[in-house]
């Protein structure tokens, strides 16, 4: 089974100050998470993460990471890897903070959020993109080259 895990935070917890952003009411560290993986499906030839708020205010929810062409030979990324530099090849495209980079959560006061984390398996070695296309083109090309996902949620929220 394809499995997703982070020392950073585990399945359900609150997001750590380290995770959030630096910003829009937030005072955190803005790292992206550490991330694990492990026992993607045979025929995996590369791999993207996405970080995705549904429940943001916008009526389309909100991108805080999109990272593409992921070498399958990586099985990792430390904490702050977004900001630390990524595995060779590997391109993170611009986020909703219109940064091409990690944006943790900052949500506006009010509901908890829920920020997940999915990694897809991919049966192409990488997608011709450039770091200006928009996360939804993104996930309009893995949805016809995903092999399996894994996820992992957190929640942040603050209070009215």
């Amino acid at each position: 089974m394809f499995k997703l895990w982070s020392n950073s935070y585990k399945e359900g917890d609150i997001m750590p100050k380290a995770q959030r952003f630096n910003g829009m009411g937030q005072d955190g560290n803005n790292l992206s998470p550490s991330l694990f993986w492990e026992n993607s499906p045979p025929g995996t030839k590369s791999f993207v993460i996405t970080m995705f708020d549904p429940d943001a205010p916008t009526g389309s929810g909100w991108w805080h990471w999109v990272v593409a062409n992921i070498p399958a030979t990586v099985t990792q990324l430390e904490e702050g890897a977004s900001s630390k530099g990524m595995p060779e090849g590997a391109i993170q495209v611009r986020n909703d903070f219109s940064l091409y980079e990690y944006g943790g959560a900052a949500p506006p006061p009010g509901v908890m959020h829920r920020y997940i984390i999915t990694i897809h398996a991919m049966d192409v070695e990488k997608l011709e993109i450039t770091k200006d296309v928009s996360p939804a083109y993104i996930g309009f090309n893995t949805h016809f080259h995903s092999l399996g996902s894994a996820q992992l949620t957190c929640v942040f929220g603050t209070e009215k």
